[in-house]
């Protein structure tokens, strides 16, 4: 009697915990809780939360029928609804689960399919109207004309997605609430980004053009292009300031990483002469394959840094090319472009990678010892290409005037 005591305490847990209790387990077990007794067979049933994973489809002989019929015996509202899984491609069943989802109070909708013929969004996704989270994967789409947006979605996912780029500076204009936004695109995009609240941006693709009109919010971004031989004679042929379109209206920035590419795309059209802008809050600065064979680049370099006074930390890994940049190099550059009092008083580590030891490389990494007093630590990787000039690279590092006294130079040989 005691032991049948025991075994119903679980059952006469309040239904809030029961709801926890089942939350926390895989879909697939929380369906299958149904066989436990009578009182179990339902309690399922109410989840607000359902996950469908490459572990559910494993387990599953048949993950659509799973699916359907989980939505089918589903009973009150469903928050979130996620299908991750490479074994499921594009099948007219989506459509259905949509539909249903557009009418169950539906927050958070995840969809990531396998490889194959890319799925077409019906238009019922944007009848849910309290979405606040959005990701969708090798898929495509194109809002309706009456869609008005989506007035509550605080984070959006684009992944490998088709839809034309008036549509999506469209979609992201129309979630006035939008913080997060990620966008991962693999062909021609000039893009131009107006959200006020946006405070994360990562961006990674084949950008033409890149604008953020109205992001006076944003915290942190990370951005990668791809550059063809199309993008590469746009950039050329472009006569406006890349520096200013992007950099010129984040006041609040506090990281920015930039892979390959963007130093390059920042160069285009950039402007001498002091910034408009001060980055109060930038503490985090990483940017890799910066070609400091390029004057143009470095300056983008330059005007970072040296507009960030609240910078602690800083990556940067370089790609030139020895041979280039060792012919006749500028030297009297330093010496017209960096600000004369310019300190970097909170500056603590930095990180080279990639170094080939060229004039302008070495130059950089002086400008940096001899202006940051707080210095704890820098870091330098020489390139695993270049051998024999390791040697000088140490001995010309061992030269340089420290600021800081307690600066320590680590140098990296892989």
């Amino acid at each position: 009697m005691e032991d049948t005591e025991v075994r119903d305490l679980i059952s006469d847990l309040p239904q809030s915990i029961l709801e926890s209790i089942l939350s926390r387990l895989p879909i697939r077990d929380a369906v299958s809780s149904s066989i436990l007794s009578t009182k179990w067979r339902y309690r399922w049933t109410t989840l607000t939360h359902l996950v469908f994973d490459d572990n559910c489809a494993l387990l599953e002989g048949n993950l659509i029928s799973f699916i359907t019929r989980t939505l089918f015996l589903h009973q009150g509202p469903i928050h979130k609804f996620q299908l991750s899984t490479s074994y499921l491609q594009c099948c007219p069943e989506i459509d259905q689960w949509l539909l249903f989802l557009s009418r169950s109070g539906i927050k958070e909708l995840v969809l990531e399919l396998g490889e194959g013929e890319w799925f077409r969004i019906p238009s019922c996704l944007f009848n849910c109207k309290k979405l606040t989270r959005l990701e969708l994967c090798r898929c495509e789409f194109e809002p309706p004309p009456s869609f008005k947006g989506f007035l509550y979605l605080k984070s959006l996912n684009l992944y490998q997605v088709l839809v034309g780029p008036e549509a999506i500076e469209s979609l992201i204009s129309s979630c006035p609430v939008l913080e997060n936004l990620s966008l991962s695109y693999f062909d021609s995009l000039a893009l131009t980004v107006r959200a006020p609240n946006l405070k994360y941006l990562c961006l990674e693709g084949e950008f033409t053009d890149i604008c953020l009109e109205n992001t006076p919010q944003l915290l942190a971004m990370s951005v990668a292009m791809y550059m063809t031989e199309d993008t590469a004679e746009h950039f050329e042929q472009s006569s406006s300031c890349n520096f200013m379109k992007f950099l010129g209206g984040v006041p609040l920035l506090e990281r920015l990483i930039g892979h390959i590419y963007f130093t390059k795309y920042l160069s285009v059209g950039n402007r001498p002469g002091k910034l408009q802008i001060t980055y109060s809050h930038l503490r985090v600065i990483e940017l890799y394959q910066v070609s400091f064979e390029d004057m143009k680049e470095i300056l983008v370099v330059l005007r970072l840094i040296t507009n960030a006074p609240s910078l602690t930390e800083l990556k940067i890994s370089g790609s030139s090319h020895t041979s280039a940049a060792t012919e006749s190099p500028d030297l009297a550059f330093w010496a017209k472009e960096c600000p004369k009092d310019c300190t970097f008083k909170q500056l603590k580590c930095v990180t080279m990678t990639d170094m080939s030891g060229v004039p302008h490389e070495m130059e950089f990494i002086k400008f940096l010892l001899a202006n940051s007093p707080m210095l704890e630590e820098m870091s330098i990787s020489p390139c695993v290409y270049v051998m024999d000039c390791r040697m000088n690279m140490l001995i010309e590092l061992l030269k340089f005037r420290r600021a800081s006294g307690q600066a320590e130079i680590l140098f990296v040989q892989e």
